[in-house]
């Protein structure tokens, strides 16, 4: 098991960690944005007020890229198990 095969796979998964996370982070960011807007220009100052969205918008996003998220991680499982052999050696 080389240096470069190591590498690689350490690249892969934090390539994997950010594609999954990423409709996550950007959603809440976006909903996180439009309800500080609408706080500044109501004045209402209460900090509680963004978690039911977000908390909303999570589970929607999860419900539409679950199924691809899935997938990523089920072939990315696979090709773990599969080259077991090399990190043994």
């Amino acid at each position: 098991m080389g240096e470069a095969f190591i590498m690689n796979l350490g690249r892969e998964s934090l390539m994997i960690v950010l594609m999954l996370s990423a409709p996550f982070l950007i959603s809440s960011l976006v909903v996180g944005i439009i309800i500080s807007i609408l706080q500044a220009v109501t004045q209402i100052q209460d900090m509680t007020i963004s978690f039911v969205p977000k908390f909303i918008l999570l589970g929607v996003v999860l419900l539409a890229s679950g199924g691809w998220m899935m997938s990523i991680m089920h072939d990315f499982t696979i090709r773990i198990i599969q080259n077991t052999s090399l990190f043994t050696r």
